[in-house]
Order: structure tokens, then sequence, then C-alpha cells
């Protein structure tokens, strides 16, 4: 189980924990929960040891050494079998995989809803530019700030798109080029994270079609990343901005990202900002 690297004592602490677990998410199930005859009359409560092994396809004896701890071999076939019938959720079949010494599988991206609370902490970020976007760099909540500053619109749905196609958010980036071979080089990082997703290959190739700038960077081959950093602006009628921001990964939203942005206090950008930011929005239409 990969315990050879392992202290004597993590090897007992890692035992300990494993047998606690398996016998913890064997105890809330019952027999008809997963489908069996009880045999004997219903019970409460608990599967055994060799129902679990039966329905897992893999030999009572093995299963008991899995949940003692003991070192065998371990396959991640058999593991999922264990989490199905165990009925594992998805943090309990991570924490299963650890536990005997194996990398979690990358789960597959699930549509989920921003939380409110989420979506109330990017409000109240502004007057501060604050936006999260997902795996794919899509745009899926952004605060008032962001689309004034950014220039954001109702067309801009993905960050890497509107990067390369929005003529108008171009001409307010500084130092274009320093950044878009950035932003290239944590695009190809990001797809190498997931190498069994095709909608990144997709919007690569779409995006080699669309834009001879990314076409060139892409062939270039740039690998990078940017948890925090320093963003320039050149507003059209705000003048330069500068932004200090900080990337934070959203554990409840798997491949999820939230950018904060805070204004440097260079001494114009604050004032700034919140000029810009007091002036009436545009009507619709």
């Amino acid at each position: 189980m990969g315990g050879a690297r392992l202290s004597a004592e993590a090897r007992r602490r890692r035992r300990d924990e494993i047998r606690e677990f398996l016998r913890s998410r064997r105890a809330r199930l019952t027999p008809e929960d997963v489908g069996m005859a009880a045999g004997g009359g219903r019970r409460t409560a608990g599967l055994r040891r060799e129902e679990v092994a039966v329905l897992a396809g893999v030999g009572v004896s093995w299963y008991t050494w899995l949940e003692q701890g003991r070192e065998i071999n371990v396959s991640a076939e058999v593991l999922e079998s264990v989490s199905r019938v165990l009925r594992l959720d998805g943090a309990e079949r991570e924490h299963l995989y650890l536990l005997a010494g194996l990398n979690p599988p990358k789960a597959a991206p699930v549509e989920r809803e921003v939380p409110d609370g989420l979506r109330r902490l990017i409000e109240e970020w502004s007057p501060r530019p604050a936006y999260v976007i997902d795996r794919h760099w899509n745009l899926v909540a952004v605060n008032r700030a962001a689309e004034v500053v950014f220039g954001y619109g109702a067309g801009d749905h993905n960050c890497l798109v509107s990067f390369f196609t929005n003529a108008r958010l171009r001409s307010t980036v500084r130092h274009w080029r320093d950044a878009a071979r950035a932003i290239v080089g944590q695009f190809r990082a990001d797809a190498a994270r997931y190498p069994d997703d095709p909608e990144f290959e997709r919007l690569a190739a779409d995006m080699r079609a669309a834009s001879p700038a990314f076409a060139e960077l892409w062939a270039e081959h740039h690998v990078g990343s940017a948890a925090q950093g320093v963003k320039a602006v050149l507003h059209p009628s705000a003048g330069e901005l500068l932004f200090e921001y900080t990337t934070l990964p959203l554990t409840d939203l798997p491949g999820h990202r939230l950018m904060l942005h805070t204004p440097a206090q260079d001494g114009t950008t604050p004032s700034r900002l919140t000029a810009l930011l007091e002036e009436p929005a545009p009507l619709a239409g």
C-alpha cells in the first residue's frame, strides 16, 4: 500500500484510520440498502465483511486484510468496487484511495451552481473587481466592478476567448504581449492537469484558428502559473489602473477559481476606481 516510505508510526496510524473508516462505512448500510437478502431476519444496520467482499467481487480474506491495513497489493479497480459497494461519496472515495496509498483518480467535472454565499462575497468585494472562472476559463460569476474595469459584457463568456478576440478588451491591457504569453502558459498548464478532458483541446484548436497571436504563442509551448501578481489596465475613461490580484481555488467547486483584485497603492488607482464606479451604469438597450 505504498507504506515502505512511511515510518512505523505513520503506518500504524494509517492502519488504524483505514480500519475505523471502512468499519464505519459498513456500519451505516444494511443488506437491503445494497439489494441483498438479510437472511435470518432484518438487520437494522451494518454490512458484514464477507458481504462487502462478495458484492465487490474480492476474496473475504483479501477484504479483511484491506480493512486491517495490511501490506497487500491494491488496485484502483478493486478500490472502485469497494467504494461502489459502500456507497462512498467523492470525498470519501478520495480518502480511501489515499489511505490505501494510491492517487485518487480525477473526478469528472460536475456542473454546479455558484453558492449564494460566494456570490454575495463577490458582490460585496466591490468596489474591487472579483469573478469566478471554471476549469475551462468560463466566467461563471462576475461583480459589477469587474464588468466596469475589465469591460466584460454580455458577449464575454470565457476569459481566454475574450482576451484574444475582443478588440475592446485588448486595447485596455498594458503590455499585452507579455500578458498574452503568461495567459497561454497558464492555460496549457491547466490542460495538462486534465488529460482526459477534450474541452481543452477543442478550445485550443478554436483559438488557434481564431487568433494568429494565440497560435503563435501556443506553438512556443510556454508553461506557467500565477497565483498572484499585478494587472495593469488602461481604462478608456479612468486612465491607468493597477491591481494586485490573488487566485484562490474553490474546493467545493472543483476546477473553479476565485479571482480577487485589490487596487495597488500607487497613489492614483484607489481614487480613480472609486470615481469610475460612482458613474451611473449605462442604460440597457
